[in-house]
């Protein structure tokens, strides 16, 4: 079999090279954590496992691209920004619907009952996703339709999460005594259970299950669920749908950059 020439075997090496240079440098990138944003060359060392030469090479060529930022002494490192710059370009493109699809989808198949994405939008939750169940006897609220965040569990699984400031406020427009005290009570079992439930607040015989959503930031930003008929969700069905729910909020959470492991309720005073 004849040899590769030289120049071009020495190409392939280089490209090896190359690609293993980019493997390394991401490798760096992704050893900053919330946890630990700054570290020293020792610690970033022992994340990655590369010799000291190798690794200032490569913190120097970050550097340069103002991807990390050397500070203090004795010097540590830290993300710099044109790692946030990176982040916008990627939040610019996130296509909310097309990302959550899947898995919205994949919640309907699962189940065989209707499931949606809803968004927070003011005092609203509104509808922006519906994949409506194959069943005859099915429910649906169709993309557009918008409802307070205080009614249905897909409102409820909204601002059980959201500033507690912010709850208090649609809380407040509540003005019957026993309807408020029944929604907090439903907001308290949701910050617990990490879902929301609802029996024929919408829709006469309706049962409904929904979890919240979160960006980036961690704050709510919408939520997923199922709705259908009482007769096909009893409430060991209900108990089941609840953790594919949940599961399906965090996957979407996920994509819309959220580190958390599990929704966190909201901090209150």
């Amino acid at each position: 079999m004849a040899e590769k020439p030289k120049a071009e075997a020495h190409d392939a090496e280089q490209g090896v090279s190359g690609v293993r240079a980019v493997d390394r440098a991401i490798a760096i990138l992704q050893c900053f954590t919330p946890d630990q944003p700054a570290m020293s060359v020792i610690e970033i060392q022992k994340r990655v496992g590369l010799s000291r030469p190798t690794l200032y090479r490569l913190l120097q060529t970050l550097a340069q691209r103002d991807l990390i930022q050397a500070e203090g002494d004795p010097q540590r490192f830290r993300l710099s920004h044109g790692v946030m710059k990176l982040s916008h370009v990627w939040l610019t493109g996130l296509e909310v619907v097309a990302i959550a699809r899947p898995v919205v989808e994949g919640l309907r198949e699962a189940t065989g009952e209707t499931a949606a994405l809803f968004r927070v939008q003011e005092d609203r939750g509104i509808c922006i996703l519906e994949c409506q169940s194959r069943h005859v006897l099915s429910i649906s609220r169709g993309v557009g339709d918008s409802l307070s965040l205080t009614r249905g569990s897909t409102g409820k699984a909204m601002l059980a999460f959201m500033d507690p400031a912010r709850q208090a406020e649609l809380l407040a427009t509540i003005l019957n005594s026993a309807d408020r005290a029944r929604l907090e009570e439903a907001l308290a079992f949701a910050r617990r259970n990490g879902y929301a439930t609802s029996h024929s607040e919408i829709f006469a015989g309706t049962v409904a299950v929904s979890a919240p959503c979160f960006d980036h930031r961690g704050d709510v930003v919408g939520s997923v669920g199922l709705y259908g008929p009482g007769a096909r969700i009893d409430e060991q069905k209900l108990l089941e749908y609840s953790r594919l729910v949940r599961e399906a909020g965090r996957q979407i959470s996920v994509l819309l950059g959220f580190q958390g492991a599990e929704p966190a309720a909201p901090k209150r005073a």
